[in-house]
């Protein structure tokens, strides 16, 4: 999972950015409007941490305008406001979910696993593929009814390849997607954790394309 955080207080980002990836989230930061609209450009982030009072903007109206635009990422904003009329403006500007500072970062986890397990990026409650059972709601995996124990990343991994089961997927778009911007391009990170899932699903699960990508094979 890949999360943006919003937040121009450098010291509570680097807290949450820290405590988002012990739970194995990719992580990007950014301080501005600016910089946020520009990763949410360039990266599909499977959930927002907005924060509303920006340098060079308001991250409420940051919010309409990417709702506006059709963006259905699930969003947690952050505020140091937090009487009803802020909460209220908040949800109504399109915000999923709304957290006063301050707040632990125990909770804000709780906070978008909640929000990802009801939001869009995993429409489907359960996920049948190549003689595999998905179940992202308890990051869970089955093969052939029995539980196959992953690691997080494993089950990211996994997840991202049986959202896209029959076609080529980019390495680097592995990379980006299940990692963020702390692993260099040039890391064999994806294969290492392609080969542990081989291992533990099956040789002939996880396609390498020689020259493209990997493919999670349909087929059960």
């Amino acid at each position: 999972m890949r999360v943006l955080v919003v937040e121009d207080e450098a010291e509570l980002a680097a807290a949450v950015m820290q405590r988002l990836r012990a739970e194995s989230f990719g992580v990007d930061v950014a301080a501005t409007v600016a910089e946020a609209r520009f990763h949410a450009d360039v990266h599909p982030y499977d959930a927002i941490v907005l924060d509303r009072r920006l340098p060079d903007g308001e991250g409420l109206e940051l919010c309409r305008e990417w709702r506006a635009a059709g963006v259905e990422t699930p969003i947690l904003m952050l505020t140091a406001m937090d009487d009803v009329e802020s909460v209220v403006a908040g949800l109504e500007g399109g915000a999923d979910d709304y957290l006063a500072k301050p707040f632990a970062t125990e909770v804000l986890v709780a906070r978008l696993r909640s929000l990802l397990r009801r939001g869009p990026v995993r429409r489907q409650t359960v996920i049948d593929v190549g003689g595999l059972r998905i179940e992202p709601a308890r990051r869970r995996v089955r093969r052939d009814g029995v539980i196959v124990p992953l690691t997080a990343k494993e089950f990211a991994l996994l997840s991202f390849l049986a959202d896209r089961a029959g076609e080529v997927v980019d390495r680097y778009d592995v990379l980006e997607h299940c990692w963020d911007h702390a692993y260099e391009p040039e890391s064999n990170v994806v294969d290492v954790h392609v080969g542990a899932l081989r291992r533990k699903l099956g040789a002939a699960t996880i396609e390498t394309v020689r020259g493209a990508g990997y493919r999670l094979v349909d087929e059960a």
